[in-house]
């Protein structure tokens, strides 16, 4: 094989990659968001699933792109597992259909026969012509959409030309044929497969350029069978990597979709090579077409999908078993349990469930925050992780709890039921946007050490000062507010004013270390980014500590304590200001 049919091979890769890439983008355009709405809402049993992910991954061309979008559904919590089974051995299935379209490259004819008229030279020109005109006549976006689609036809049909063309003369190779005989043993050929597909990250794109090979006339059933197997089961390691970093539910989607194609693998292989040796076969030894490819990669991923659709609910039990919920997990599944709809006729109980669940929701952002604050002092990147981690549960948290409470309003509660429920609704907020502030504090923190910054001692001092009184605000708005203690909602406004002085004196002292050089202003925009969370996360606490006092006591007292709170009259607000000024000071 000469340089130049070397330089053609890849560059009809190329383009076959790329025209696969353009077609099937263009596809998702035309459709918009409508192949998630309906991957998302016609997934409920098994055999709808298996329909669907076959449909949609014909569509769009990857069955790749339909098991990562799957993934991403389950990530959220918005489809569970079993239901993201049935999409992706559909989508196992789907994918062989590109081979079928590749198949028009094989068609060819010569004079003026009607066979020249379907030739991949005038499919692939006429196409082409038409996709240029849509695409740039066409006004609307979606008519331009379609023109993409065809030019992405075009090109990928010229591309597996380009890649016929050039393996063509490998069929007079005697080292090529060499080569391909050892791909007949089994575990060679599958290892091949798993590889190349890992490789090139599509499994559609294996088999056409295995199409591709077999103008040669040198691919035989013996060569073909394994290296389809192979394919298969490489074609999940996109889907493994777009889990990283998931959610358990989401490693467990993207791993069955590698058990599906090794237990597809392991059964069709182990079945065929059994029989084959008792029986031996008589076409094993035959050459493969382009057609017979496509129809034996579709068989195959067929044959996996009926074997394995019964055993749909074994397999989501097996990947449970492989990635087991985490203790964490399980306490979340069980706070999520007590807020049972059926509670809502009963407002005592269903408060009290809100009540178990929003301590909990309390004391995750406490943990959230204060890991936070650990990473400023001692960073590693799994606390930051877990941080991160942390804030999507309690969003999930803010979400579950928002919606139960809102129906709660909505049955018949005495007065001090409306005011518990108002207080839950005002405080749920709060403590999310506490969370929310522990991030940017765990961000700020993960920039501090990738830039090594260094605060000078003055200003390390001011930070520690500042964050021992965060850590005072907040343990006391969050006991007070799951213990429902009402003197000690009291103590937290002093301290809330005393926080914003150190912040205010905190902002004066960085302003003279940036006169006096002994700041840079790089190390400016860290500090001030610390002081606004830690300033923010003690106004949350405040807005915790009035809702308390405004649902727990008489209201026409309440807004007395505020108004005096604001005019600084009130003998104890001025007694606990005094105190925490002193404890707290730089």
């Amino acid at each position: 094989m000469g340089f130049t049919n070397i330089v053609s091979l890849l560059g009809g890769v190329a383009l076959f990659l790329f025209g696969m890439s353009v077609m099937g983008d263009s596809l998702k355009k035309v459709a918009g968001n409508k192949l998630e709405v309906i991957l998302y809402k016609l997934s409920s049993n098994p055999i709808k699933g298996i329909l669907l992910g076959t449909g949609v991954t014909a569509v769009i061309q990857s069955s790749s792109a339909t098991s990562v979008m799957v993934v991403g559904f389950v990530n959220s919590g918005m489809m569970k597992v079993n239901q993201a089974i049935g999409i992706i051995m559909g989508a196992i299935l789907g994918t062989s259909i590109t081979g079928w379209i590749l198949c028009l490259n094989s068609i060819s004819g010569s004079g003026a026969s009607i066979a020249a008229l379907f030739s991949t030279a005038v499919l692939t020109g006429v196409t082409a012509l038409i996709g240029i005109v849509m695409r740039m006549a066409a006004k609307k976006s979606s008519t331009k959409h379609v023109g993409e689609i065809l030019l992405g036809f075009a090109v990928l049909m010229y591309g597996m030309s380009a890649m016929s063309g050039a393996v063509s003369p490998l069929r007079e190779s005697p080292e090529f044929i060499s080569l391909l005989t050892k791909f007949s043993n089994p575990a060679v050929g599958i290892l091949v497969g798993l590889v190349f597909t890992a490789i090139l990250q599509s499994a559609s794109a294996a088999v056409g350029i295995l199409q591709a090979l077999a103008v040669t006339g040198a691919i035989s059933f013996n060569v073909a069978f394994p290296v389809l197997l192979g394919i298969g089961i490489g074609a999940s390691v996109p889907v493994l990597l777009s889990a990283l970093g998931a959610s358990v539910n989401a490693k467990r989607t993207a791993f069955v979709y590698l058990v599906i194609d090794v237990l597809g693998a392991i059964i069709c292989g182990t079945v065929f090579y059994a029989i084959d040796y008792f029986v031996n076969f008589g076409f094993t030894e035959n050459t493969m077409t382009m057609v017979s490819i496509a129809f034996v990669n579709t068989f195959y991923r067929l044959v996996t999908v009926l074997v394995l659709t019964p055993f749909i609910g074994l397999l989501d039990r097996f990947v449970c078993r492989v990635y087991p919920d985490n203790p964490e997990a399980l306490a979340e599944q069980a706070d999520f349990e007590r807020l049972e709809s059926r509670f809502l006729a009963h407002p005592a109980l269903s408060i009290e469930q809100s009540r178990l669940v929003i301590n909990s929701m309390a004391e995750k952002s406490r943990e959230n925050l204060f890991d936070a604050m650990t990473l400023r002092k001692n960073y590693s990147a799994k606390l930051f992780a877990r941080v991160e981690e942390l804030e999507g549960v309690i969003d999930r948290y803010e979400d579950k709890l928002g919606q139960y409470l809102v129906k709660i309003t909505g049955a018949p509660l005495n007065e001090e039921q409306t005011r518990v429920v108002s207080r839950y609704l005002h405080t749920l907020s709060d403590l999310e946007r506490i969370s929310d502030h522990a991030e940017n504090i765990g961000e700020t923190a993960t920039e501090i050490e990738e830039k090594k910054i260094h605060f000078s001692h003055e200003a390390t001092h001011e930070i520690l000062v500042l964050e021992s009184a965060i850590k005072e605000i907040v343990n006391m708005a969050l006991d007070s507010f799951i213990n429902n203690d009402i003197e000690l909602a009291k103590d937290i406004e002093p301290l809330e004013e005393v926080i914003d002085g150190l912040c205010d004196q905190m902002k004066y002292n960085h302003v003279m270390r940036l006169q006096n050089n002994s700041c840079t202003l790089e190390n400016g925009f860290v500090f001030n980014d610390l002081i606004t969370d830690y300033e923010r996360i003690a106004d949350h606490c405040s807005n915790i500590g009035v809702a308390i006092l405004e649902t727990e006591s008489d209201e026409l007292l309440a807004h007395e304590y505020k108004d005096q709170l604001k005019d600084k009259h009130n003998e104890h607000f001025t007694e606990e200001f005094k105190r925490f000024s002193s404890i707290f000071r730089f």
